[in-house]
């Protein structure tokens, strides 16, 4: 179980990297193609992002790297249902958003990749 747990936490270090780095290869390192983000939009309906969608969001946006903003990431949680499922609860901020993840990971084709995201953020 410790070789499986240290490989979710090295997935979870590339999403962390491609986020404030802004890169969005590693973000797709970390996210499974056919992945989804969630939230609730301002208008307390769902919103569902597309991984393709959000990478363009990415994309667009001066990273947090490039603007110098410090990074604080943090693995809170990381839940095993069985050998190909995981749940891990995260936290992150491109100021001044600071982000509650809860990544859904299958093991597919033997790494590691997120499939889900849910996530909530306040503004400071």
């Amino acid at each position: 179980m410790q070789s499986e747990i240290a490989e979710v936490e090295k997935t979870l270090r590339v999403y962390f990297d491609g986020l404030y780095e802004g890169d969005t290869k590693k973000l797709g390192e970390a996210f499974h193609p056919y992945s989804h983000l969630y939230s609730v939009g301002p208008d307390g309906k769902p919103a569902d992002l597309p991984r393709e969608e959000w990478f363009r969001l990415v994309a667009s946006r001066p990273s947090a790297k490039s603007k110098g903003d410090e990074r604080r990431d943090r693995i809170v949680s990381i839940d095993f249902s069985g050998p190909t499922t995981a749940f891990a609860k995260v936290e992150c901020q491109l100021p001044p958003r600071y982000f509650t993840d809860y990544l859904t990971l299958l093991k597919i084709d033997g790494r590691w990749q997120v499939i889900a995201k849910a996530f909530h953020f306040v503004t400071k």
